[in-house]
């Protein structure tokens, strides 16, 4: 699904990635950690296309992705959840900012509302469609993030701390949400627990190098069964 092939990338004087190969492929669920500031963030947006590798290219679904026009093709199955809500949310309500993108795919608007509906009460959040963004909590503004970009359908998800600052209940309707069937997903994460509950593949970023660490199974997976 995503391909890394020789990338680099540089913030000023900093090496960040030098020559990096990496592969994505479907089912996998992977969790990405490193220290701050290793360029864990900075690797997403390379691959949405908000920012440029300096060498190397970036290969999404089987395509080489070089202009604006490549990455708007991703970005519609490509779902980003950013590390800060506030980045994500931008409309006066819940149900508009999680109609945004399937509007903006084309679909019609009974669907529309459909996907607003059904997304929201998969995470719990029912009747929040008219809720304003803005007063929202921390958390609730961190899952109706999430719901934004499920409700784009996409092939892939790339989560970006999906649980900071989260309280254990709502963490678990995450965790639960992640074991469903089907999902493809990349997590960067400082939570070892939940990437261990979440995730088949952990690799760790450091000093431009992806390297996979092994990780055990968690509650999420049984022997011999692929997440």
């Amino acid at each position: 699904m995503i391909q890394l092939i020789s990338a680099g990338k540089r913030f000023g004087e900093k090496l960040l990635f030098e020559g990096a190969d990496w592969q994505i492929n479907t089912g996998d669920r992977i969790g990405l950690v490193g220290a701050n500031g290793s360029g864990k963030t900075t690797l997403f947006h390379l691959i949405m296309g908000l920012l440029q590798p300096e060498a190397g290219e970036i290969e999404v679904f089987g395509r080489r992705c070089r202009a604006e026009a490549d990455f708007r093709l991703v970005r519609e199955q490509v779902g980003l959840l950013f590390q800060d809500p506030d980045d994500q949310l931008f409309c006066p309500t819940v149900a508009e900012d999680v109609a945004f993108g399937p509007l903006n795919l084309g679909l019609p608007r009974a669907e529309v509302r459909a996907i607003v509906r059904d997304t929201l009460e998969r995470l719990g959040l029912a009747g929040f469609e008219e809720r304003v963004t803005f007063k929202l909590s921390g958390g609730e503004k961190r899952l109706v993030s999430l719901a934004t970009v499920l409700a784009m359908r996409p092939r892939i998800m790339l989560l970006d701390e999906p649980t900071a600052g989260l309280d254990e209940p709502t963490t678990e309707r995450i965790v639960e949400l992640l074991r469903s069937p089907g999902l493809s997903y990349l997590i960067i994460s400082h939570d070892r627990d939940f990437l261990a509950r979440t995730v088949e593949t952990t690799y760790h970023l450091e000093k431009g190098l992806i390297s996979r660490v092994e990780t055990p199974p968690g509650p999420c997976l049984s022997a011999g069964q692929k997440a």
